[in-house]
This record gives structure tokens, C-alpha cells and sequence, in this order.
């Protein structure tokens, strides 16, 4: 008996996993149709990041012991910015490294070891290991702290958790920060749930939409001006800004900003896809195109599979050995690059709408990724995709004008 329900359980949880993908192929077949080949013309090639221009913060650094907070994308057009400055004599005597670590190779949520650069020799202090903050034994003797990594924009991508926390550890020790911006992938929108202080965490330390259209530069400011740092103390920030960006920019980054983003389809479809990281429904880690297709074992009579391996960055991904089945999404991006500018949630209300055993959809993980739990009982009681935006609308009318008071570029709007 117990068998026979199985059988027919496992049955039910194929067909409803195949209805959904052959709904996402269908939806997402004539939006690429519509938007097919029509990209790349918008991408600006003009944009000058922070880091490369150096006339405008090199002499801050002159006479000054320094520690970077950097990874793989803390470029200066091909050297590494800890490379360039050492050729220019600043004393560098240390690195601070997030998530995926100084050369952007670990998994993501894998804790990361304080080491020693092979290349540089200098001390590696991980600030996704033991700690997340600069104590202040860390940051003893040094002037200034420069922060220059590539953010895409997400409320859950924890590079902007990182700067909170060595914002407020140089605050609390008197040491500048010092911010070389670089340009928002997904700055040219604002979408998505609030965080609700309830559901705060290192994917989310803010009150702001999961899109929150900032960039780095930006969002410190914020951080600073809003006082969300502990006692409300506020960090000597300065700030290099870009040359040449404005928020209605489409900018192409040239190295990808972590192991499981490694172009800009996955940028562009990061913001939902992201949410399904708390469901059981695979987003391709540990394949070649993660956050760009969606996939499950049992969606056998789809016709797009995957088997997820070991990667650089997935080392043990969801299915790891297992062929998935379900839908490439790859060329969707084009549609949220140059229209939709929202979140897709036809895909999550869609998917939990058909399951046949909802108790085991959603994971402990999703109010985390959402920043609340409204937006899981939304799905849970099938509200409409129209109706689940219009519920988060106000509040983000309210954080857009809270954001233009911080704003250094031209918006979009």
C-alpha cells in the first residue's frame, strides 16, 4: 500500500513538474520570438569604473597604510587593482576578502579561511569565515580602507553586507572609507518585496526592495545617511565615482562578479531566478549556465536537460550527478534587459500553483531571500502576480524617493 501511494505520488510530482516547464517554455518561447538579437546595441562601452581613474584618489593614498576590501572584479582594465597600487608605491598592508574569497573560487556560502596571497604575499583576513567585520586588532595602524568590488544590484548578493560591516568597523576605529564605484548591472530598475527588519540577515541587512537600483557608491551613502550602522555611528566615506554612467546605462561587465554569474544573461535573470534557491527547484549550479535555466529530476519529458558536476564554485550543487530536466532560459534575458524591469513571477507563483505536495516546496530559506513572509503566504494563496506587485508598490514608491537624496548619476526615471 505504502508503495502503490508512493508510486503515485512521485507520478503526480512528475506531471505537475512537466506542466510547469512546458508552460515556462511556451511563455518564454514568444518573448525571446518578440526580442530575439536586439541586445547588444545597448550595452555603453564609455563607462570609466572608479578604480581606473587613478588621478583622482591616488594621492589620498600617498604616505597612507592601506587595506582593500577586493576580489577577482577589483580590476584596473587588466591588472589587478592590489597589483597596480603596489607598482605605484602605497603601502597596502592588507586584504579583506567576502563571500567567494579574494580570487572569487569558493562556493557560494562556503566559509573562507584567512591565508596569505600567494602572488602579492600579503595577508589575506576573510570576512566570510569566522568573522564578517573587521575587528579592531585588523584594522590597527591603517589610515584608509578602499572598497572596490562589482555589485549586481540584489538586496541578497552579500558584497553590500560586507560593506555594511567594514563601514561600521571603521567607524567604530575612526579609519576612512574609501569607495571606488563601479556601475550597477541592474541599476536601471527598482523592484520587489521591502526587507522587514524581522527577516534580516546576511542576505539582507536592509529595509530595501530585493532590486534596490543603487551603486556601491550609492548605497554606502545610503547605509551612512539612513543610519543603519550599530548606534547609528556614521563612517568618514569618500567616494570616486564613474565616468560616463548614468542609471539608464546597460553596462556589460568585463570578468563575472562571482562563480554562479558568469555572464550577463545570469545577471539580467538573477533577480528571480534568485527566489528559487528557497523552493526545491534547481537554477542550474554546477552546469555552465547557472541562474539561467530552471530544472528538476523527475521533469522527464522535457527537452532540455542538465546534469549538475562539481564546479568551480559549486562544489555540491542541488542534484549533484542527477540529469535534471526542465527549460533554458538563456535567451529570456533579452525581454528583463530591455523592457520588463520587474521581477518574473510567473514562474514562482506558477510552480507553486501546480505542485501537488506544497508542504515541501518552499524551503526554510525563501522568507530570507524575500525579506518577509507575506510573500510566501501570497503564493501559498495563489494571488495574482499583479496583485502580489501591487502590494510591495507603495513601499517602493517610498524607498525611490528616499534613494534619489542619495543618488550621484542621473536616474532612469
Amino acid at each position: 500500500m505504502k508503495s502503490t501511494f508512493t508510486q503515485i505520488k512521485m507520478r503526480l510530482i512528475h506531471s505537475f513538474l512537466l506542466f510547469i516547464f512546458l508552460g515556462i517554455c511556451t511563455h518564454a518561447a514568444s518573448q525571446s520570438a518578440i526580442y530575439k538579437g536586439r541586445v547588444q546595441e545597448q550595452f555603453d562601452t564609455k563607462i570609466v569604473v572608479g578604480a581606473e581613474r587613478m588621478d583622482h584618489y591616488l594621492y589620498i593614498l600617498k604616505g597612507k597604510s592601506i587595506a582593500i576590501v577586493a576580489n577577482q572584479t577589483s580590476m584596473v582594465g587588466e591588472s589587478h587593482l592590489v597589483d597596480t597600487l603596489l607598482s605605484c608605491g602605497i603601502d597596502i598592508k592588507k586584504v579583506f576578502s567576502p563571500e567567494h574569497g579574494f580570487r572569487g573560487a569558493a562556493d557560494a556560502g562556503e566559509k573562507v579561511k584567512n591565508h596569505k596571497d600567494k602572488k602579492t604575499g600579503l595577508p589575506i583576513v576573510s570576512l566570510y569565515g569566522s568573522q564578517y567585520k573587521p575587528r579592531p586588532e585588523d584594522l590597527a595602524g591603517i589610515d584608509i580602507v578602499i572598497f572596490d568590488i562589482q555589485d549586481v544590484g540584489v538586496r541578497f548578493y552579500t558584497y553590500i553586507s560586507t560593506m555594511h560591516y567594514v563601514m561600521e568597523a571603521c567607524a567604530e576605529n575612526n579609519v576612512k572609507f574609501l569607495v571606488l564605484d563601479r556601475p550597477n548591472p541592474n541599476g536601471f530598475y527598482v523592484a520587489g518585496p521591502i526587507m522587514e527588519e524581522e527577516y534580516t540577515s546576511f542576505v539582507g541587512l536592509h529595509p530595501v526592495p530585493l532590486v534596490h537600483g543603487m551603486t556601491i557608491a550609492e548605497y554606502a551613502r545610503m547605509i551612512n545617511g539612513q543610519g543603519w550602522l550599530k548606534n547609528k555611528v556614521k563612517c568618514d566615506l569618500i567616494h570616486i565615482l564613474c565616468e560616463g554612467y548614468e542609471h539608464s546605462s546597460y553596462y556589460q561587465l568585463p570578468i563575472r562578479p562571482s562563480p554562479n554569474l558568469p555572464n550577463m544573461k545570469a545577471i539580467y535573470l538573477y533577480p528571480s531566478l534568485g527566489l528559487f534557491e528557497g523552493t526545491f527547484i534547481s537554477v542550474g549550479r554546477g552546469t555552465d549556465y547557472p541562474f539561467q535555466t530552471l530544472g528538476h529530476p523527475d521533469m522527464k519529458n522535457a527537452k532540455f536537460k542538465f546534469r549538475p558536476k562539481s564546479t568551480a564554485g559549486a562544489k555540491n550543487p542541488p542534484f549533484k550527478g542527477k540529469v535534471c530536466y526542465g527549460h533554458d532560459l538563456r535567451d529570456f534575458s533579452e525581454m528583463i534587459l530591455k523592457n520588463y524591469k520587474e521581477l518574473y513571477l510567473y514562474w514562482l507563483t506558477g510552480a507553486y500553483k501546480d505542485s501537488p505536495d506544497k508542504e515541501q516546496f518552499f524551503n526554510s530559506y525563501f522568507n530570507s531571500l524575500a525579506g518577509n513572509a507575506t510573500f510566501k503566504q501570497q503564493i501559498i494563496d495563489e494571488v495574482s502576480e499583479d496583485d502580489i506587485a501591487k502590494s510591495w508598490a507603495r513601499a517602493v514608491m517610498n524607498y525611490k524617493r528616499i534613494r534619489k537624496g542619495y543618488l550621484l548619476y542621473p536616474d532612469f526615471e
